[in-house]
């Protein structure tokens, strides 16, 4: 009877703990190795209900976040050479409708702008003994090009090849004949005259003395091709084909190129480091780009040689004109080695080709091609560098080696064809 009071004790002690526990939600009756969580009462079904709380994913608090999905990696660009250079570029730009520019070359010209973002550009005599470029626009887009001078059809000729939106200021009866007629409208080249066409797409500048002051740029070449309803894409297929630049330790360590003009003689020095040459023209020296400030510096100089005569249109002018159908010889500088080659044109829009000794396409090296057409009997002078490394490492296929000249040089030549 002594221990009853004691029992009494601890009854109501487990009466207050389950009272209080159930006053908390939960009822817990010694050690347990599960938590029964106790539902709110139900007025509609008047009692308890009893929800299971075994561990899982939606009551486990401290589980980590499952990782996001990894990006999809974005697609790879695909490049395709372009056609005119044989550099990689998008297919849109491979596409885009070539535009050819004529530029001045007489000394108050000089430094021209636009030169160094043509894919490829002609030099050809013009008259007076002056020479002239034409530019050709694929995938460059200069800020500035000019000065913009007039049409002869020798250009015209070149510039068909690629059936381009063909920019000038004027130009010889004999040009105009030809681009006012339905060739000048897309069959052979598209029109593009600065006398008709007003200053929207070319324009003279006040910090040159006119006719050596009209210029234009890549922005307004692009809305030309737009207003003269010529295609903004053309399918076209590339004439020359290309080789990347060889490795450092198989390229001569020098080589240089003269070209004369009764106005302008022309200069290269081969440059190993950038496999390139650097140009430099008279009066002016180093050639650069005044719109760009860059060098100009092609990866491949290729000489035409070509009959020329007077052109005899009544003008007094001396002007010329060119045989630029049939073939000739021609020399071929890349990589610091030289290919005595032919070309060959069969028509007003056919190709200038180029073949090696061996009857073989001659094969360019991808970048800037400057093209520098010459009178017959005109004397080009080269020297070609020599190879690097002990003995004589072979000249690719079809070029001419070097060999000793009296002066101790390597490849002194003088060309007169």
């Amino acid at each position: 009877m002594r221990r009853l009071p004691a029992l009494l004790v601890v009854i109501l002690a487990l009466v207050v703990g389950v009272g209080v526990g159930m006053l908390a939600g939960k009822v817990v009756l010694g050690p347990m190795t599960s938590t029964a969580e106790v539902a709110p009462t139900s007025a509609a079904a008047g009692g308890v209900t009893a929800a299971s709380t075994a561990p899982g994913p939606a009551s486990t608090a401290s589980e980590a976040p499952s990782a996001s999905p990894s990006p999809t990696p974005a697609p790879t660009p695909v490049l395709v050479p372009d056609p005119l250079d044989g550099v990689l570029v998008s297919p849109a730009l491979a596409k885009r409708h070539v535009v050819a520019v004529m530029i001045d070359d007489l000394w108050a010209a000089r430094p021209q702008s636009g030169l160094s973002s043509a894919s490829v550009v002609w030099q050809a005599p013009a008259e007076g003994g002056i020479p002239r470029y034409m530019a050709l626009f694929s995938e460059g887009s200069p800020p500035a090009v000019g000065p913009i001078r007039s049409s002869r059809l020798y250009f015209i000729a070149w510039a068909a090849e690629w059936n381009a939106v063909y920019m000038h200021v004027g130009g010889s009866p004999q040009a105009l004949a030809v681009l006012d007629s339905p060739q000048g409208a897309g069959s052979v080249v598209w029109n593009a005259d600065q006398i008709s066409l007003g200053a929207t797409y070319m324009w003279r500048i006040a910090t040159r003395a006119a006719p050596h002051n009209v210029y234009s740029s890549a922005k307004a070449m692009q809305q030309l091709v737009k207003a003269l309803h010529a295609p903004a894409s053309m399918p076209y297929t590339a004439a020359w084909q290309f080789a990347a630049d060889p490795p450092l330790d198989q390229l001569p360590t020098s080589g240089s190129i003269s070209v004369p003009y009764p106005q302008n003689v022309i200069s290269y020095a081969y440059d190993p480091a950038t496999n390139s040459y650097p140009r430099t023209v008279t009066s002016e020296g180093r050639e650069v780009d005044a719109g760009t400030g860059t060098r100009i510096a092609p990866k491949n100089v290729v000489v035409i040689y070509m009959s020329f005569g007077p052109l005899n249109d009544g003008s007094n002018k001396g002007r010329l004109e060119a045989q630029f159908t049939g073939s000739g010889k021609a020399l071929v500088f890349n990589n610091g080695t030289l290919t005595k080659a032919t070309w060959k044109k069969a028509s007003m829009t056919a190709p200038t080709l180029l073949y090696g000794p061996d009857g073989q396409p001659v094969t360019l090296t991808v970048g800037q091609t400057f093209v520098q057409v010459v009178p017959l009997g005109t004397t080009v002078a080269y020297k070609l560098g020599r190879l690097p490394g002990p003995g004589t490492s072979p000249l690719p296929s079809g070029a001419v080696p070097p060999s000793p000249s009296p002066l101790g040089l390597v490849g002194d030549w003088r060309q007169v064809l």
